[in-house]
């Protein structure tokens, strides 16, 4: 399998994260590629038409994209049980789609600043994909601890990558304000191998 990928990428993060803790990256080749939406990346034109990152080609079948499709693919390749049975399973999913969520609405924030000209960006908007942080993130100060505490799964390792990213991009703005259990959980759960890692890059 070969896997496309960008180092400073989060959604690229969980896939890296879910490897190591499965016990398979030796089975995955990694292609480093550079996309953005203003300049796709010829590599992937043909694999994955969205051209982002990550995306796993196969020997057996079409190139999977996006990263929850991919997770999914390797735990169940894996016989991981990341996603576990049962109603926790469910509690798994809408964790996992929290934090892309919260990595939607923080990556909106980095495009607005990189992407547009400097006279054309709006804060109002980059404002309220802060908003979006905010409430994800007092909502699982406030609901889910007892989940992120409990044994590991997907939902824990997106949320990680998640706030590993805002620290990365938007550490100014202090999402921890207000969610003193969250970042002790995540100040204890970015000690685990696999999030050492696979930090991005300074």
């Amino acid at each position: 399998m070969k896997l496309y990928f960008s180092p400073t990428s989060p959604y690229v993060r969980k896939v890296m994260v879910l490897l190591h803790e499965t016990d398979q990256l030796q089975d995955v080749e990694l292609l480093n590629v550079a996309t953005t939406p203003m300049s796709p990346a010829e590599p992937l034109l043909a694999k994955a038409p969205l051209t982002k990152v990550p995306a796993l080609e196969r020997p057996d079948g079409p190139t999977l994209f996006d990263s929850r499709v991919i997770c999914a693919f390797l735990d169940a390749r894996g016989q991981a049980g990341l996603y576990q049975d049962g109603a926790r399973h469910w509690d798994v999913l809408t964790l996992e789609a929290l934090a892309d969520g919260i990595l939607d609405a923080a990556l909106l924030i980095t495009y607005e600043a990189r992407m547009r000209p400097e006279d054309k960006q709006w804060d109002d908007w980059a404002d309220a994909q802060w908003d979006k942080v905010e409430r994800a993130c007092a909502a699982l100060n406030q609901r889910w601890m007892a989940h992120l505490s409990g044994q590991l799964d997907m939902g824990q390792v997106a949320v990680a990558c998640a706030l590993g990213y805002v620290d990365f991009r938007h550490d100014a703005r202090g999402w921890r304000k207000g969610n003193d259990a969250l970042a002790a959980w995540y100040e204890k759960f970015a000690e685990r191998p696999s999030m050492v890692a696979t930090q991005p890059p300074a």
